[in-house]
């Protein structure tokens, strides 16, 4: 994963990355400190509640730590749009596993009867910035079922394992690379509005070939009228939905560490 970072910025060297998102198979101390290298911007990661925090010269779990803390309910933006309440806590700790402090974060959704655990690696961040910044790692989820379920690279794929899995995977990049290039997406993008998402531009697409074809088949006759009666119901039917993936118009936060706050970041990297 490193090494795709690295690749990423010296093949996108003008993109500025403002927040790295892993989920807890990153959570590890290496992990957090190379991929601030690469990007110098804040990292953010699970991790698993058993891990060992420094609390009062003693270590213990981080679940155990944050029972004695429960913080509080919070309305948390979910990647700059909807809003849902979660009840948060936060405390810079030392965790053993990485052998430095961190930002460690508590997060209980509604719903959830556990809660999960973040870590952050730049602690001059808010709790909320951190919070909601690590919304957008799901945006990762959000791929995974356009190219399933809209482009069908799922279950029905006819080449299966690896080699299935890359092949699909560059089929669907070359769809959504395709796709860029329809004019009521381009007439999106240059006004600076969210993309259409890749389902919605696929069937708006198979529906135009089809009436591009009913059309050379009946030219001949002239139907002409009742062409253009269908195609006016096609656009009543057929709308195109805005993407979750596109994150234009929407509050992103600040993303940004707080200055106010240096002084208790560098405070807590000399203290344990």
């Amino acid at each position: 994963m490193l090494t795709l970072l690295e690749q990423f910025k010296y093949a996108h060297f003008d993109i500025r990355v403002r927040v790295v998102a892993v989920d807890a198979l990153y959570g590890t101390g290496e992990f957090l400190d190379k991929a601030e290298m690469v990007f110098g911007c804040q990292v953010i990661s699970q991790i698993r509640g058993n891990q060992k925090v420094g609390f009062r010269k003693e270590l213990i779990g981080v679940a155990k730590y944050f029972q004695q803390y429960p913080g509080q309910v919070v309305d948390i933006k979910i990647r700059g749009g909807e809003t849902i309440k979660a009840h948060v806590s936060s405390a810079r700790l030392y965790v053993d596993a990485h052998k430095k402090k961190r930002f460690v974060i508590a997060i209980k959704y509604q719903g959830e009867q556990e809660p999960r655990y973040l870590v952050a690696s730049d602690m001059s961040w808010r709790t909320m910035d951190i919070v909601e910044a690590y919304t957008f790692r799901w945006l990762a989820e959000v791929f995974f079922e356009d190219w399933k379920l809209y482009q069908g690279w799922g279950q029905l794929a006819k080449q299966p394992d690896d080699d299935g899995s890359r092949r699909g995977l560059i089929l669907s990049l070359l769809c959504d690379h395709c796709l860029l290039s329809h004019p009521q997406q381009l007439a999106r993008l240059e006004n600076n509005l969210p993309a259409a998402t890749v389902g919605s531009l696929l069937e708006k697409t198979r529906v135009e070939a089809l009436l591009n074809f009913i059309h050379s088949l009946l030219n001949a006759d002239n139907p002409q009228q009742k062409l253009a009666s269908l195609a006016n119901a096609v656009e009543d039917v057929f709308h195109l939905a805005p993407s979750k993936k596109h994150l234009a118009g929407k509050d992103l936060g600040r993303l940004a560490p707080s200055p106010s706050l240096f002084y208790r970041a560098k405070l807590a990297m000399t203290t344990v």
